[in-house]
């Protein structure tokens, strides 16, 4: 008799008839004591190693991120590790390469209890959640942050993507746009969706038609990101303004204006979500919306350790959305600033 014939046995989920034999506050009393009782009936035993590596803390967290080369990431971490060492924890980094085969690989991994918790944000290419939901089912504390799943009952740590968006697209407005792209990664990532509906509701507000010719989907291939941005920038009628979803497909957008010779801001204006150093160091220097990744690391980790410490249940539902900070740069200076509609204090 092994657990997935007990739950057979039971006509309940595997699961469920684990985390009642773990005594789970997740499972109601009666619960646990029809699986033990079925369990004695049926002669059930225990894995008794298995039950000791379950019991067992490791000590250690994993963080899982898409990608390094962002500064976002970087920083985020960096938060992470700050409440990590003041618990005496270490901090395990998976890298997905924005790959789902990958996210997929390393979360079944992950599942053995060589980890206390779980940090986690999406690949570009997620769209699928099984392998996560698989995680939260096993009961490892996990904790989503910037690209979440918004379906899976787990704590979320945000920034407001959806306020930023607007933000971008309304400075690009004042200062004399009148023809915006958006460029933009995954259409299955949440925070590519809440900026771009944010930069919908900009257009909205001041009475500007959405083209849906201006919004470009890139991705991880640079040389189509290239090809994509190029044939955008080419267009007789093309933008006279960018907004990119991402710092890498801004710094894209430098690339080729430098090639097209155009010249940013009095060609065409640029606005970018990044929290890159290099933003204050290109010529001209770039304008963005600078998401407090430190802080959302901190966040993160903070409510991990509430899971790991099992405090209470009332916070499994958490979601925290943090404020991000525009700073106004060279790339999207004019002369004369175009009467907008202003939205409320957003």
């Amino acid at each position: 008799m092994n657990l997935k014939q007990l739950a057979k046995e039971l006509n309940l989920s595997f699961s469920t008839v684990s985390k009642a034999l773990r005594d789970s506050h997740e499972i109601s009393i009666r619960t646990k004591n029809i699986v033990l009782a079925k369990a004695k009936e049926l002669n059930y035993q225990v894995n008794p190693l298995a039950s000791s590596f379950r019991k067992q803390k490791s000590n250690t967290i994993a963080v899982v991120i898409p990608e390094v080369v962002n500064g976002f990431f970087g920083r985020v971490i960096n938060g992470i590790e700050s409440i990590a060492q003041e618990k005496g924890y270490h901090v395990l980094i998976y890298l997905t390469h924005e790959k789902m085969q990958k996210e997929v690989a390393i979360s079944k991994l992950l599942q053995n209890g060589r980890v206390d918790g779980i940090i986690i944000s999406l690949s570009e290419q997620t769209s699928d959640t099984k392998h996560l939901e698989v995680l939260k089912e096993n009961d490892i504390p996990l904790v989503f942050f910037d690209r979440i799943p918004d379906h899976i009952n787990a704590p979320k740590v945000t920034t407001d993507d959806y306020n930023c968006g607007i933000k971008a697209t309304q400075l690009l407005i004042e200062n004399g746009c009148k023809k915006i792209a958006f460029l933009t990664i995954s259409p299955k990532l949440s925070i590519s969706n809440k900026r771009m509906n944010g930069y919908a509701e900009a257009l909205k507000m001041n009475q500007m038609k959405m083209d849906n010719s201006l919004i470009v989907y890139c991705s991880t291939d640079d040389a189509r990101n290239n090809e994509l941005v190029r044939n955008l920038l080419k267009r007789k009628n093309r933008p006279d303004g960018i907004f990119a979803s991402v710092e890498k497909l801004a710094i894209t957008a430098y690339e080729i204006c430098g090639q097209l010779k155009l010249k940013i801001p009095d060609d065409i204006k640029i606005i970018t979500f990044s929290n890159s150093y290099m933003a204050g160091l290109l010529n001209p220097t770039l304008t963005t919306i600078t998401q407090p990744a430190y802080d959302i690391g901190r966040e993160a980790a903070a409510i991990l350790f509430k899971l790991i410490e099992k405090r209470g249940n009332h916070f499994l539902k958490e979601n925290t959305e943090l404020n991000s900070t525009l700073v106004e740069r060279n790339s999207t200076k004019s002369k004369r600033k175009r009467k907008v509609i202003k939205s409320s204090d957003l």
